[in-house]
This record gives C-alpha cells, sequence and structure tokens, in this order.
C-alpha cells in the first residue's frame, strides 16, 4: 500500500480534472458534454473496493483478463486477489501509476494501440462507461472482439437507458476547471445488441444489479442462448 505521501507523488496540480479525480479524496469530477448537461462521475467508486455489482462482473470473468480504461486498477487488482491473471491499459498515466503502485498490473497505451497477446484474452472489460471510449461504440467492439480468444468474451457496462449517443464531452470540476475535449458515446442495450449483430457478436447474457446494466458478447460462432437475469 502506498502512503498518502507516496501518493502525492504521483499527482501534479497542473493536471486535468480527470487526473485529478484519480486522487482518492479529491472533489467530484463530471462529464460536461457541449450541449450543456453534465453527468457526475462515479469517482469514489472508482477508488472503493468492488461493490455488489462490480462482484457480479468479476463472477464472469475467466482469466487472463483485459481490463479497457482501468482507471485506478480496482477490479484488476480484485482479480489477482483471486488468482485470476488481469491486465488493465488506461490511457492516464496517472491511472496507470496508481493502478501499479496499488499492486495492479497497468500498461499506458489505447485499447487501439498493439497490446499483449492479441486473440488471447478470455475476457474483456468495458465497464464504468468505458463503452464510450473514442465516441464510435462499433469500431471499439469491432477492436475489442479483436483481442479476444476465439472462444473469449466482453463484458460490458451499458446505459441503463434506452440510449443510442455520440457526443463530445470534456471532464469538469466544482470548480469549472475543465480539460480537453473528447469523443464519447453512450449506449443502451437495444443499441448495444444491434451493435453486436453487425460485428458478428452475439449477447449471451445480460443482467442488472442495482441501477447499473451489464451485458457479455461473444463471437457467434462459440455462443450460446442468451439469458436476462437480476442481480442482487
Amino acid at each position: 500500500m502506498t502512503t498518502d505521501e507516496d501518493e502525492d507523488e504521483l499527482y501534479d496540480a497542473d493536471e486535468d480534472p480527470y487526473a485529478l479525480a484519480l486522487r482518492f479524496g479529491s472533489g467530484p469530477v463530471y462529464l460536461r458534454l457541449v450541449d450543456g448537461r453534465r453527468i457526475r462521475m462515479p469517482v469514489h467508486r472508482w477508488h472503493d473496493q468492488p461493490t455488489v455489482a462490480d462482484k457480479t462482473v468479476l463472477e464472469r470473468c475467466a482469466g487472463p483478463v483485459l481490463d479497457v480504461g482501468c482507471g485506478p486498477g480496482r477490479m484488476c487488482r480484485a482479480l489477482l486477489s483471486r488468482g485470476v491473471f488481469a491486465l488493465g491499459v488506461d490511457i492516464a498515466p496517472r491511472a496507470v501509476a496508481l493502478t501499479t503502485a496499488l499492486g495492479g498490473l497497468a500498461l499506458c497505451r489505447s485499447v487501439f494501440d498493439r497490446l499483449p497477446a492479441e486473440r488471447g484474452w478470455q475476457t474483456l472489460l468495458l465497464i464504468d462507461g468505458n463503452i464510450g471510449i473514442g465516441g464510435d461504440p462499433h469500431s471499439l467492439l469491432r477492436r475489442c472482439g479483436g483481442l479476444i480468444a476465439p472462444t473469449g468474451r466482453l463484458v460490458v457496462e451499458v446505459d441503463p437507458h434506452d440510449v443510442e449517443e455520440v457526443c463530445t464531452a470534456r471532464f469538469e470540476d466544482l470548480h469549472g476547471q475543465s480539460g480537453p475535449l473528447f469523443p464519447w458515446a453512450r449506449l443502451g442495450r437495444r443499441a448495444l445488441h444491434r451493435v453486436a449483430e453487425d460485428l458478428a457478436l452475439s449477447v449471451t447474457d445480460q443482467w442488472t444489479s442495482g441501477h447499473r446494466c451489464f451485458a457479455t458478447l461473444a463471437h457467434q460462432e462459440s455462443s450460446s442462448d442468451c439469458s436476462d437475469t437480476e442481480s442482487p
């Protein structure tokens, strides 16, 4: 474990609100869309122990696991503690630094960069809104489908609302300080089904836990019948 003094060395006061939000105990951070809408990001969840909803994801993970957009690495570390090999990737250097400082494994790369063991991952995670990475879920899921093994699966968290939206956003803190603009997307369950079908992926499982919604995708030739469950 790192001390408060050690953790201070991982951060720079000039970093954007997302990087600063990676520091446990910092104020809230919002996703500010260009049309003015503001969505509060679950910063505390990124740093806490896995929630009940997170555990429904962990239970569906067969190793090796690739966590795309891992943030501070709570899922990677939880999987490693269960004896499941897991590697995180994140484009934020501070996310990767914090993950590794806390005992996880992570690389500072985009999911679209060359990654280790391509087509060898049994589980790939896209949770905490990370289906929005790059602002193009179709391209993202095509890339992720190419990273998993023929018998592998994608575990995706979708928006609880029936939404399919491509947008431009930036991170913003309580004081209005904001970071650079980036493309983002929001996808609900119905839209996920449509995109998956275009990519010859099948939705093999879908479930809710509290207010969060998840689905697993697999290559159609290796998929089984879809189930729909409610988790505690």
